[in-house]
């Protein structure tokens, strides 16, 4: 399996349905880790296995307390910080460039917070995905697919 250099930070997932969706997802695209942190709900947990169709036993991942914490312990890994967030400085997800090695991390917010201010103001860059129907917001999971997707594409080459 390709692993890209793309882990996942998911702050305060308190769903079995987003977690174990993020799980299918990473394993689908050759994920590095998923960092869940804060209140997200974390393996071992019947109704997670089995909506990640037990993909959480092959996916690494890891629980932090602090999702500041843990964003700060990837930068001085070297990891480009990139929130998936609508603000007033985000960038359109197309803008982004990745160079095909570069070690990336998407920030995921809960979908009733978001992404918490500290965390954008951490970031690298802050992304969002341009809406073009009458709706303001899609799925967390359906939005880190799309930006996941993006980055990937740009990092295949490595």
């Amino acid at each position: 399996m390709n692993i890209f250099p793309l882990c996942y930070l998911a702050v305060d997932f308190r769903t079995p349905s987003n977690v174990g969706a993020l799980f299918r997802l990473a394993d689908a695209l050759g994920i590095e880790k998923i960092y869940l942190t804060g209140t997200s709900i974390t393996p071992p947990n019947p109704k997670l296995k089995r909506l990640s169709r037990s993909t959480e036993q092959s996916v690494p991942f890891a629980y932090w307390e602090s999702p500041i914490a843990m964003a700060a312990e990837l930068r001085e890994q070297g990891y480009r910080l990139i929130c998936l967030e609508v603000g007033t400085d985000s960038i359109e997800l197309d803008a982004l460039e990745i160079s095909p090695s570069e070690k990336a991390c998407l920030i995921l917010g809960s979908e009733r917070e978001g992404v918490a201010t500290e965390l954008l103001e951490m970031a690298d860059e802050v992304v969002h995905i341009p809406m073009r129907g009458i709706n303001a917001s899609m799925n967390v999971v359906t939005a880190c697919a799309i930006a996941s997707y993006a980055i990937t594409r740009q990092q295949k080459d490595a």
